[in-house]
């Protein structure tokens, strides 16, 4: 193969030519694929193409290029077509300037609601009482002597009659046999005397004997008449005495700490005493009620003839027991402007203790099928006082209503409401009419009956 011929310079242009301080350059020359030097490599600066890429012609070059842009063009077009949710809506809300905003829904507040219901109503004076034991002995003894036995246990409920303290016994059975002894010689002293006297009577008769000897046997017989009765009165004391050393339960009752234990001497009539009793059922309270309500106090007990008072503990939580009232006192206290009542009470299941202080509630009057609803839902104002009414549409209403009497927690409205309605108890203060509301219970809308029976409240959604 020949080395290939080096190019001729090409003929310089008048614009060059004119310029002589720059020389002109060769211009590049394509070399052709096959034209190799001597040494195997490409003439000029060009660097020879991979074996495996065939030569490419200029004609063909741009072609292909032209191509290649409208297949990538198409796929970007579709790629956009495809994504035009996505980037459609941002590019049109900056091209297309927005309008004014509409203002947000307003936010349904959380609240409490509870069924307006129909029920009898009672009207009740309530006081402040102490229960009182129905009787209160403390056992003494009769005799002096030692405690030979104790036969109860601390807070034992003991019956009547049944056996507390035995004191020795045997100075008393000493005792009862002297007086028997002497009531047997005063006997027979009276039997002397009356065989004395009938022999009198009969020597009289053969006047043997004196009217003198005669009185004398009468007034011997009327003596041993006398101290035969003393005699029969010191034995029946010593056997009343023998019995006293065996101490029973005066009542049924209770029974507190003891005060002696065994073989302590006891002395009669001890102030300390030997135990205490306390009978517990039935028992009694005692309360005041204001000056004010007598009058319907006692115009209830003229139609009633007995009212009944409930005891209740002293946060008025549980009640405790049901009796009745048996006694009201003659004049009313003027220092506390308060008269005092008594109630009797069954106490069985002992929840009443003597000295405890207790809330009595009395019963005086009763409304029926009144229309109640839970305290904490009345609302008062600066002229009325009202509630809010949950609407079927889940917003409320502020009525207007007329409060009646109360009971515990509910109270009953004389007008304003029917029974049914939803009113809110909880979440009032952040309420205006026609303000949305939300429950948590979903199965009971406004406007209807909770599932739940009527009374339960319905709790209020958490603010999320």
């Amino acid at each position: 193969m020949n080395p290939a011929a080096p190019a001729p310079p090409s003929t310089p242009t008048p614009a060059a030519a004119s310029t002589p301080a720059h020389p002109p350059s060769p211009p590049a020359t394509r070399t052709p694929a096959g034209a190799m030097n001597g040494h195997g490599s490409s003439a000029g600066a060009a660097a020879p193409p991979p074996a495996s890429t065939p030569a490419t012609t200029p004609a063909a070059a741009p072609s292909r290029r032209g191509w290649l842009g409208w297949v990538v063009l198409l796929a970007l077009a579709g790629g956009a077509w495809y994504a035009r949710p996505y980037w459609y809506p941002r590019v049109h809300a900056l091209l297309v300037p927005a309008g004014p905003k509409a203002p947000p829904p307003p936010r349904a507040v959380p609240i409490v609601a509870t069924t307006v219901r129909e029920r009898d109503i009672n009207l009740y004076i309530n006081g402040l009482g102490t229960v009182t034991a129905f009787n209160t002995v403390t056992v003494r003894s009769r005799v002096a002597g030692e405690v030979v036995k104790v036969a109860f246990t601390e807070g034992q409920t003991v019956k009547e009659g049944d056996l507390l303290v035995e004191i020795d016994p045997r100075p008393f059975i000493a005792a009862r046999d002297q007086a028997a002894g002497t009531l047997a010689r005063e006997d027979a002293n009276l039997s002397l005397a009356q065989v004395n006297l009938k022999r009198t009577e009969d020597l009289m008769k053969s006047q043997a004997s004196t009217q003198a000897v005669y009185d004398q046997q009468l007034a011997a017989v009327q003596q041993s008449e006398a101290a035969v009765k003393v005699a029969k009165a010191a034995l029946e004391n010593a056997e009343l005495q023998l019995t006293y050393c065996r101490i029973v339960a005066p009542i049924t009752g209770r029974i507190g700490f003891r005060l002696i234990d065994k073989g302590n001497i006891v002395q009669a009539n001890d102030p300390g005493g030997l135990v205490v009793i306390t009978q517990l059922d039935p028992i009694t309270l005692q309360f005041t009620i204001p000056q004010d309500d007598i009058p319907r106090v006692l115009e209830q007990m003229n139609i009633e003839g007995s009212l009944q008072v409930d005891a209740y503990d002293r946060d008025f939580k549980r009640k405790l027991a049901t009796g009745k009232l048996s006694a009201l006192d003659n004049q009313v206290d003027a220092t506390t402007g308060t008269l005092r009542l008594k109630a009797t009470f069954e106490n069985k299941n002992r929840a009443l203790f003597p000295n405890q202080f207790v809330n009595a509630r009395l019963l005086v009057d009763a409304v029926e099928k009144a229309v109640v609803v839970n305290t904490s839902a009345v609302q008062r104002g600066p002229e009325s006082t009202f509630v809010y009414v949950v609407k079927s549409d889940e917003t409320v209403e502020l009525r207007n209503i007329e409060l009646g009497p109360s009971e515990g927690l509910d109270t009953s409205i004389k007008n304003g409401l029917k029974v049914g309605e939803l009113v809110v108890v909880d979440g009032v203060d952040k309420l205006t009419p026609g303000a949305k509301v939300q429950f948590q219970d979903k199965a009971s809308p406004a406007g209807k009956k909770p599932a739940s029976k009527p009374g339960n409240e319905i709790a209020a959604e958490k603010r999320t």
